[in-house]
């Protein structure tokens, strides 16, 4: 069996990217393009750095079912306030896309500063833009957004514990992820984006202004599922990676009151709410990410599910 890796270093792809974006370039203000490395490679995808005349930008190319982020980066950046860059170009057939850079990343900035106080900005301006985008649903699909919603969400579960050969015996089974989306569900929020895997090295800080990019693992689901990774699997983790050293009820407040102001939702509610969903945020995050040469981290999210910890 093949590399998966190896069609991302096949020549005639390549070639064919290499053209599509000296012709997006070569005419323009930013270009010619001088020099086109490829610096990424993984399974389902490939990231090459673009050094023009004038600017520098990465081309990015993903495998089938995340062909989806280029135009949904573009649909985003409509209604994101400038939180979400739009992309230079992109082609909505093959779903590569030209990006400006926009360095540094939060992850070198947080390392630097030795605080995570920048978080709660990223928060505030990522909950806006899942609410700008809850009555959307039907656009988001239309784009090829994966449908994890929450009436999904159980029957997903339970195809991914039938075709994994060890999963851990202490998994509840469907009717419980079910129960739990129920419960959620009638708080009443409306199904929007969710990013699915925002971390720190997805988030990029230029002149100070936290941008949200990297959206290829993103699905339209409950909002609140997001905060599995972003709370309990990064900033629970604190400045030195150390796992619940920092407190993160003050950055879920920063999360929730976006919310408390457009839905005019009580406090208690919304936070025992959030709760459920940081929960079933791994259950999501073990069915969106899911990859068969993959287990290991289906796994991990999984016991994040369970337990809280990886």
């Amino acid at each position: 069996m093949s590399d998966p890796e190896d069609r991302w270093r096949d020549p005639t792809f390549l070639a064919a990217a290499h053209a599509w974006i000296h012709q997006q370039l070569d005419g323009g203000t930013g270009g010619p393009v001088l020099q086109v490395e490829q610096t990424h490679v993984t399974p389902w995808s490939t990231v090459m750095r673009v050094t023009a005349r004038h600017q520098v930008l990465w081309f990015k190319a993903n495998d089938e079912p995340m062909r989806h982020e280029a135009a949904l980066t573009a649909f985003l950046a409509a209604r994101s306030g400038e939180r979400v860059c739009r992309p230079t170009a992109y082609d909505r057939v093959t779903g590569w896309m030209l990006m400006t850079d926009m360095s540094p990343r939060l992850r070198e900035v947080v390392a630097e500063e030795r605080s995570l106080d920048r978080w709660h900005e990223v928060l505030d301006a990522y909950a806006r833009i899942q609410l700008a985008c809850e009555d959307q649903v039907d656009a988001l699909l239309a784009l090829g957004v994966p449908d994890r919603r929450l009436a999904t969400l159980p029957g997903a579960y339970a195809d991914l514990l039938a075709g994994l050969d060890d999963a851990d015996p202490r998994l509840p089974g469907p009717e419980t992820v079910e129960a739990m989306c129920a419960g959620l569900a009638a708080l009443g929020l409306p199904d929007t984006i969710q990013h699915d895997d925002l971390h720190d090295g997805q988030v990029f800080v230029p002149h100070g202004h936290a941008h949200v990019l990297d959206w290829g693992d993103a699905c339209v689901s409950h909002p609140f599922l997001t905060l599995a990774v972003t709370l309990e699997g990064v900033i629970a983790w604190g400045v030195d990676d150390e796992q619940d050293s920092e407190d993160v009820g003050p950055f879920l407040r920063s999360y929730l009151r976006p919310y408390a102001e457009r839905h005019r939702a009580d406090g208690a509610r919304l936070l025992e709410a959030a709760r459920t969903g940081m929960r079933l945020g791994w259950v999501c995050r073990a069915v969106n990410g899911h990859l068969p040469h993959d287990p290991a981290s289906t796994h991990t999210r999984l016991r994040m599910f369970l337990d809280g910890r990886p």
